[in-house]
């Protein structure tokens, strides 16, 4: 089995290449939602997050309220660092049960981690390959404005705030760019596709020839 490290900047159009992938036969992993389990009540990360920034986080119906909790992170890149060192080893923990559960019922299948964070969590790890999703800055803050209905400078601070383009793509395998139509989007992540399948397919003709000896 192959594990895909599927990353870029927001809006980037990540969930579209991973929707791309799903649709050719891989399974996907999103940490976002792996995220929202951090949080479930009675877990591990639950009682640390409320440990760490109090029990006004816990709302009236005993989930974390996380309109509070990004009050208290958001533009504090101190507070914003105590967060995800709760969350971040826990999605990690999570997404690796995942995936071993997934491996053990397709050795031959594949795994799209979709993670924005992946490399600034240190998460690659976990993968066998990272394919970073680029797009133009002008196209994300467009995609921001209608998408998030976020005001042109909140888009571009908002993108700012992450690593760059140009530091992902100093850790990728595969670059897929998303700077075109939908249709061309699909068309490269086929063509990106068919080359992992030859790629497996080589990895597993050397696995054979390494039995055989």
């Amino acid at each position: 089995m192959t594990t895909i490290g599927l990353t870029g900047g927001i809006a980037s159009g990540k969930s579209a290449v991973a929707e791309h992938l799903k649709s050719l036969g891989a399974v996907v992993i999103d940490a976002d939602r792996l995220g929202h389990r951090v949080y479930e009540p009675g877990s591990p990360g639950f009682q640390k997050v409320v440990n760490a920034f109090g029990h006004d986080v816990v709302a009236e119906d005993g989930t974390i309220n996380r309109r509070v909790l990004g009050g208290k992170v958001f533009g504090d890149p101190e507070q914003m660092e105590r967060l995800t060192d709760i969350s971040w080893p826990e999605i990690q923990r999570l997404a690796e049960e995942e995936i071993a559960a997934y491996r053990e019922r397709d050795p031959g299948g594949v795994i799209v981690l979709e993670a924005a964070v992946l490399i600034e969590a240190e998460w690659t790890g976990l993968v066998d390959e990272v394919w970073v999703v680029s797009t133009t800055i002008g196209r994300a803050v467009d995609r921001l404005r209608k998408r998030n209905g976020m005001s042109e400078q909140a888009a571009r601070a908002r993108i700012n705030s992450q690593i760059s383009t140009k530091e992902r793509l100093e850790r990728a395998d595969v670059h897929v760019r998303n700077s075109d139509t939908p249709k061309q989007l699909e068309s490269r992540v086929l063509y990106h596709w068919r080359r992992l399948q030859r790629r497996m397919e080589e990895r597993r003709a050397v696995v054979a020839q390494q039995a055989a000896r």
